[in-house]
């Protein structure tokens, strides 16, 4: 579990694909993440949920099954690319985000980008599926940044960047067409899987006249 608040950036120093799972080796930019970090840990990388399976000096590394390259930018990231990073939630610890399970619900595209008044306004282009779960005002994970939706139309939603977010998030320098991991928010689904399974009632106006009650 994350909160979408990234710790620190860190840049892919190699990435291995000889067979089996992906194996990527990162190198953290900051001390943050790697203080107490440990062989089995979970860790997010642009809002995916890994394992770690190699520590290092400043490196650590992860890897990564087909369906996760497929389902999210993993799968098209280069060496040399930064990434953001943020370490598993411990009981106790301020959530200033949201509740981030780092299971990807697919890569979005971002649309457009407009800087206002110091201020970013990406729209990103996504599914239908994602979009079902994207609330005005309700949270959502880009690249497993915690952003807040200002805007849905019917084949994307908007998100604003303040300063702080682009100075220290890949975000910063994301452009149109970049491919960008998303995960609606975790209360919004368990909301939608209840609703979707309320069945329509039997009672009608026609029942009712029936059995002599109207």
């Amino acid at each position: 579990m994350f909160t979408g608040i990234v710790e620190e950036l860190g840049v892919v120093e190699k990435i291995n694909r000889s067979g089996g799972p992906v194996v990527f080796t990162v190198r953290a930019l900051g001390s943050n993440i790697l203080e107490g970090l440990k062989k089995g840990d979970s860790i997010s990388i642009n809002g995916v949920c890994l394992s770690v399976i190699r520590i290092g000096g400043k490196n650590f590394s992860v890897e990564a099954i087909r369906e996760t390259l497929d389902r999210t930018n993993l799968g098209s990231i280069k060496e040399g690319e930064k990434v953001n990073l943020e370490g598993a939630l411990v009981s106790g610890d301020k959530v200033s985000g949201h509740f981030v399970t780092g299971h990807v619900d697919g890569a979005g595209t971002i649309k457009s980008r407009k800087e206002e008044k110091g201020e970013s306004l990406l729209e990103i282009k996504a599914s239908e599926d994602i979009l079902d779960g994207i609330v005005l005002k309700g949270s959502v994970a880009v690249d497993g940044v915690s952003l807040t939706v200002a805007g849905v139309k019917d084949d994307s939603f908007s998100v604003y960047l303040i300063p702080h977010t682009s100075q220290v998030t890949t975000l910063g320098a994301r452009k149109t067409g970049d491919k960008v991991n998303l995960e609606t928010d975790m209360l919004g689904k368990y909301v939608a899987k209840y609703s979707g399974r309320q069945k329509t009632s039997k009672i009608t106006e026609g029942f009712l006249k029936d059995k002599g009650f109207i």
